[in-house]
């Protein structure tokens, strides 16, 4: 009988996977709002530069740039102050990837030591993405770029051309993510009030624990956004003062939030009902474009001691990450990132597979989560997303499509791809799966059978993934394992 806690936390790790309740989480369906403005962006984005490249008769290039625009999928509902900040340091992520891709091509490195140097890369890239918290699809989007520019270039002179390429995409992927900030500079800040309040709402039908502590911490973050939001309108114009104006209206509503949470906790009578039918109300109106529910101070002033966030010192966009990147934890997360990205790429290649890097970004992929048990969830979904995806790909694959009806279908397939990532990451593996192919494949004739490569380079990179981090598992991390009826974990 193991009694070591390590050797025996790393078994219950080990098993989760088989449990009933990680197939089912990984199937379970999310709520989702606002999806559609990332999709939009996203699909324009690849729209401008798929066309572009296709007009200039570079087929092949125009999918390296159509990954650059990716960058307008990262940092989804920030406030455009702070996400304009994190697409450059994406942006500059995927012009790094390529030029290392690139260059590893040129110099004819062997595959093996492509794996380890991209395997690093990944987990640097993890690792700032985590201390600057830029949401998104992850390191694993720049390990598909470097792959892609070492792939295309056999030579030193054949470098310019896909470095210029994701160049271009990038900059059109971030303008593409920041032009609404011309007509809907608040939209960001409204949709995380919105969520705050809702969240708060939603505790008279279910006041449990971790849904009071996850209606504060919204609660907290709508503030940091409004806050954030409101540091750009500095100037003296009619059109910055409205904007301020409006930001403390959203201030305000917050305090009404906050003062109806402290009513709710502190009653026991109903006494906060008249405070939430308001909160419902203002978050409809604050789901609309435009308009902003006005109040002057919040509706319960008989509140005992309202904990308001108003005042709290939020740390800068630059400050709050350095504190991280010192962090045990991160450093933890990209160390074991790296590890299952290499050993994956490695098994693809004794395996005699025809694209182990793909192996490598089933890894990447199933650790961007951050505890086990979502590693467990990604992994699961991948797979099955790849397996339904590539039955999709070989479909589409069999048609030998030119460029332009495949122009069409990474476009379609793009799009759906961000509608389902909030709802569902198998669904949006689905999407993505025949997506990449039929862009890894533009300019050149990629068969059927890299779709069954695809799978069972997933296989690879999931199972390897999940082991490894099931073996470098906190013993803090006990989120997969099952709650006794006395609410402890066992």
């Amino acid at each position: 009988m193991i009694s070591n806690p390590r050797f025996r936390h790393t078994g219950t790790a080990l098993a989760h996977p088989l449990s009933r309740s990680a197939w089912r989480d990984a199937f379970a369906m999310r709520p989702a709002d606002a999806i559609f403005t990332t999709a939009i962006k996203v699909g324009i984005a690849a729209t401008l530069v798929l066309i572009a490249g296709g007009l200039l008769g570079q087929p092949q290039l125009a999918g390296m740039a159509a990954l650059g625009a990716l960058t307008s999928a990262f940092g989804r509902y920030q406030p455009y102050r702070r996400l304009g900040r994190m697409m450059a340091i994406v942006g500059a992520g995927m012009v790094i990837a390529m030029v290392i891709g690139t260059l590893l091509g040129a110099a004819n490195v062997p595959m093996m030591s492509q794996i380890l140097v991209l395997s690093v890369l990944a987990g640097l890239a993890a690792h700032i993405f985590l201390a600057f918290r830029i949401s998104g699809p992850g390191a694993v989007i720049l390990v598909f770029a470097a792959g892609a520019g070492s792939g295309y270039t056999h030579s030193y002179a054949a470098m310019l051309g896909p470095i210029v390429a994701i160049i271009i995409g990038v900059v059109v992927g971030w303008l593409a993510a920041m032009a609404p900030v011309l007509w809907v500079p608040l939209a960001p800040s409204r949709l995380a009030v919105a969520r705050a309040i809702a969240n708060v709402v939603g505790l008279e039908a279910d006041d449990a624990g971790p849904l009071r502590a996850a209606a504060k911490a919204s609660l907290r973050s709508a503030r940091e956004s409004v806050t954030v939001t409101a540091g750009t309108f500095r100037a003296t114009h009619s059109r910055s003062v409205s904007l301020r104006q409006n930001a403390d209206q959203l201030h305000l509503l917050l305090d009404e939030a906050e003062a109806a949470l402290t009513l709710f906790e502190s009653s026991s009578d109903g006494a906060y009902s008249e405070a939430f039918i308001h909160l419902v109300q203002h978050e409809s109106q604050l789901r609309k474009i435009h308009g902003i529910p006005t109040v002057s101070a919040p509706i319960t002033p008989d509140v005992p001691a309202i904990a308001s966030t108003r005042n709290l010192v939020h740390k800068g966009f630059w400050e709050g990450a350095k504190a991280e990147l010192t962090a045990r934890t991160s450093i933890h997360q990209a160390l074991r990132m790296a590890a299952a990205a290499a050993l994956s790429g490695w098994a693809a290649v004794g395996l005699g597979l025809e694209h182990p890097l793909w192996a490598t970004m089933g890894a990447i992929a199933a650790l961007q989560g951050l505890s086990y048990a979502t590693t467990v969830q990604r992994s699961i979904q991948r797979l099955v997303g790849n397996v339904i995806g590539a039955i999709v790909a070989v479909g589409i694959l069999s048609l030998a499509l030119g460029f332009w009806p495949s122009v069409v279908l990474v476009i379609i397939f793009q799009v759906m791809a961000e509608l389902l990532v909030l709802k569902n990451y198998t669904l949006t593996t689905i999407a993505v799966t025949p997506m990449a192919l039929i862009m890894t494949g533009l300019g050149t004739n990629l068969g059927t059978e890299a779709a069954l490569s695809r799978v069972v380079d997933t296989l690879v990179g999931v199972v390897i993934g999940t082991i490894v981090a099931a073996v470098s598992i906190s013993l803090s991390d006990r989120q997969h394992i099952p709650t006794s009826t006395d609410g402890s974990k066992r």
